[in-house]
């Protein structure tokens, strides 16, 4: 298993496995850390059913349950597909994962990754962009670091001050989904000790203990300076070659 570096701050390519086999565990061992070291990996040239998707995901941990279950795959419900098919009730085209988020922050216990595998994919477009949250906090000024060092954010399911619109939750998958729940603006990885900037422009209802007047224009003034483009990788979709 060869594993490359991608930028100088986030990615590393991954070539030489075979994710539809099952894997020893060094190589899982080797796999975690590079996730840790470069916050996203590209495993290349996978052709994954999707029992084969959720044993690569058994390699990071345990499957996180989805809220919203209207995009589950019929015969393997703890996957969910992404298209640009659907259409929001009114007839405009929903993009699931379009704008910048990091999935789940509304619940209790977010996800650490999110796993995405390609089947089919646009004759163009449709790269799919990483900030890394950790680089943007340590580029930030000692005068804003200490700022929101013990600020807690609400998240929501769907936050009333975002530009993006989510597809309703039905009323079952809303008995499930938490109202609101807080969490740090600025969190600890638990393995190498990196702190980040922890935000999503579609969950944030506000900031605990700050007027909106005053919240808003700081969640728009940290989103402007992680999400710039020298502390992104913007991944390009490749087909298999095997």
């Amino acid at each position: 298993m060869q594993i490359t570096p991608l930028t100088a701050h986030t990615g590393a390519e991954v070539r030489d496995v075979d994710l539809s086999r099952p894997v020893s565990d060094a190589t899982k061992a080797a796999l975690n850390l590079a996730f840790v070291e470069h916050s996203v990996l590209v495993i290349r040239d996978q052709q994954l059913a999707p029992r084969h998707v959720l044993a690569a995901v058994g390699l990071f941990g345990a499957v996180f349950q989805q809220h919203n279950t209207r995009f589950a795959l019929p015969d393997c419900p703890q996957i969910h597909y992404l298209s640009n098919q659907d259409r929001f009730p009114d007839g405009r085209r929903y993009i699931p994962g379009e704008g910048w988020h990091t999935d789940h922050s509304n619940d209790t216990r977010p996800p650490k990754a999110t796993v995405l595998h390609a089947v089919k994919l646009p004759a163009q477009g449709g790269d799919t962009q990483f900030a890394n949250m950790a680089a943007a906090h340590s580029a930030l000024g000692k005068a804003t670091r200490e700022r929101i060092a013990d600020l807690l954010a609400i998240h929501v399911y769907q936050s009333s001050h975002s530009a993006r619109r989510l597809m309703a939750l039905s009323d079952a998958n809303k008995e499930r989904v938490p109202n609101a729940v807080l969490h740090p603006m600025v969190r600890t990885h638990p393995e190498n000790g990196r702190k980040s900037i922890y935000i999503n422009p579609i969950r944030i209802e506000g900031i605990l203990g700050l007027d909106h007047k005053e919240a808003l224009p700081l969640l728009a003034e940290l989103l402007e300076h992680a999400t710039a483009e020298r502390f992104q990788y913007r991944h390009q979709w490749k087909r298999a070659t095997s």
